[in-house]
């Protein structure tokens, strides 16, 4: 990351504080800035602490009055997912010395970490695997009711490892599960690709979900979120996955996932969708299900469709289930930083936060310089990190940045708190962690830079924000 003195900041187009003097040290009075500008002249550059001023007139610039009585959900955090491709890449083209750097900083919590505090890992294969394969490949895909050939072999080579090291840096992550098919031999097709799981495979999938929890604990790997089925209104072309209705996930949460679980005491939090805002009425119809709701605690949304609102349409019709974003990828159909930045910012770290998102989470965490490896599927699509597979050196994408202005500051157990959606051109989103400080997250889409004043009670301090840049402003 790029860091910039107090004199550079004032004198570049950097986030600054009318009238305050800096400290060496952020206190109770004090606020602090880090800012990313759509040019990438700064980078999460932090700028100099700034003392709180009693402002009477704030007419001039617009007004964020952030207000800490106003509780919204309590976050889990932010992350990426450890795939296949993501988890190869960090055991297998990284030295020791440059994965425990990179973990570090990822998951990490000390000096220039995000701290990443959730994940996803798939149960089998996704389009970002080096082969299709489930966790049951029986020999010439014989049916398996009894789950012989179960095994997790394939995860604990690449994919387990990593989540232990992240694990290990950051005791508050969280992990989710999700498969992109069932095995193949459950399946219409007799095949990873397309189809639909059978109807006489529900009770067998259903313990192969319960075999996959324990099996994946015993090694280290907790499943705190589980979806049954990425995508699932998807068939793709050429990778695992498998279409699976509303009307028949219901069945299977009711009479098959919600009974198994409870006869093996697993308490994994089960999320439904798992797939695009522009169908709301799938979650809807599956949480007007009466069996079905009482074993679903939540559900997950993707951002390839539709629009963020829906988000806080299904959260308004049922407000005691949990909302989570849980994938959405960057790639080089938006190449321009600027332009992918502030997308990432409006609506995955401020709108989806804004729509109830507790967990905020990107696709691939690592791939290389060729957008893999992978398994059909995406052939341009961005990790949150590059890695280049014949040196091991890695940079920091837009979705690094975006993330970072989220994941560094707002802890686990934060809660949103109140702030404006948009005035203007900025859009904000605010949280209060637990130790009491403030965390406000601008981002500013217009094309001028625009000034501002922000008020916490009866404290009060004015900002200008470059154009197409985000802020983070702390206190």
């Amino acid at each position: 990351m790029r860091r910039s003195g107090l004199a550079t900041t004032l004198a570049a187009i950097a986030l600054t504080f009318g009238g305050c003097a800096a400290l060496p040290k952020a206190g109770p009075s004090t606020a602090r800035a880090w800012i990313t500008t759509g040019d990438r002249s700064q980078l999460l550059a932090e700028q100099g602490p700034s003392t709180f001023m009693e402002v009477d007139d704030s007419a001039s610039a617009p007004l964020l009055v952030v207000d800490a009585a106003e509780r919204h959900q309590t976050m889990v955090g932010f992350g990426a997912a450890i795939t296949d491709a993501s988890a190869w890449l960090i055991q297998t083209k990284l030295s020791p010395q440059q994965r425990d750097q990179l973990m570090g900083e990822l998951f990490g919590r000390g000096e220039g970490g995000l701290g990443f505090s959730c994940t996803r890992v798939t149960i089998g294969a996704s389009d970002f695997s080096l082969d299709h394969y489930s966790l049951d490949d029986a020999p010439g895909g014989a049916p398996d009711p009894e789950l012989k050939s179960f095994s997790i072999e394939r995860p604990a080579q690449y994919v387990f490892p990593t989540v232990r090291q992240a694990l290990a840096i950051n005791r508050d992550l969280k992990v989710m599960a999700s498969p992109w098919s069932a095995p193949a031999w459950m399946k219409t097709t007799n095949s990873l690709v397309k189809g639909q799981l059978k109807s006489e495979a529900y009770p067998v999938y259903a313990e192969f979900f319960a075999r996959y929890v324990k099996a994946a604990s015993k090694v280290g790997v907790p499943t705190d979120y589980l979806s049954i089925q990425n995508e699932p209104d998807f068939e793709p072309e050429n990778y695992p996955g498998m279409r699976w209705s509303a009307l028949d996930r219901a069945r299977f949460f009711g009479e098959n996932l919600g009974p198994v679980f409870q006869r093996e005491r697993i308490k994994t939090r089960i999320l439904d969708w798992d797939h695009n805002w522009d169908h709301p009425e799938q979650p809807l119809a599956v949480l007007a299900d009466a069996r079905a709701r009482a074993v679903v605690s939540g559900v997950a949304w993707h951002c390839y469709g539709g629009d963020v609102s829906a988000q806080a349409q299904v959260a308004a019709a049922h407000p005691d289930k949990d909302v989570f974003f849980t994938e959405c990828s960057g790639g080089q159909w938006s190449p321009k930083f600027d332009e992918s930045f502030s997308w990432m910012m409006s609506k995955l770290i401020i709108g989806s936060t804004r729509g109830g998102a507790r967990g905020v989470l990107m696709w691939n965490l690592a791939l290389d310089e060729a957008y893999g490896p992978h398994a059909g599927g995406c052939g341009d699509c961005r990790g949150v990190v590059t890695i280049d597979s014949r040196t091991g050196a890695v940079e920091r994408n837009q979705e690094y940045y975006a993330f970072g202005h989220a994941s560094r500051f707002v802890k686990p157990g934060a809660v949103r708190i109140g702030s404006p959606a948009k005035v203007g051109d900025l859009e904000t989103v605010a949280f209060l962690n637990r130790d009491g400080g403030r965390v406000l997250i601008v981002l500013n889409g217009g094309q001028t830079p625009s000034a501002f004043a922000v008020a916490d009670g009866g404290r009060r301090f004015r900002a200008t924000i470059p154009a197409r840049s985000a802020a983070t402003l702390v206190w």
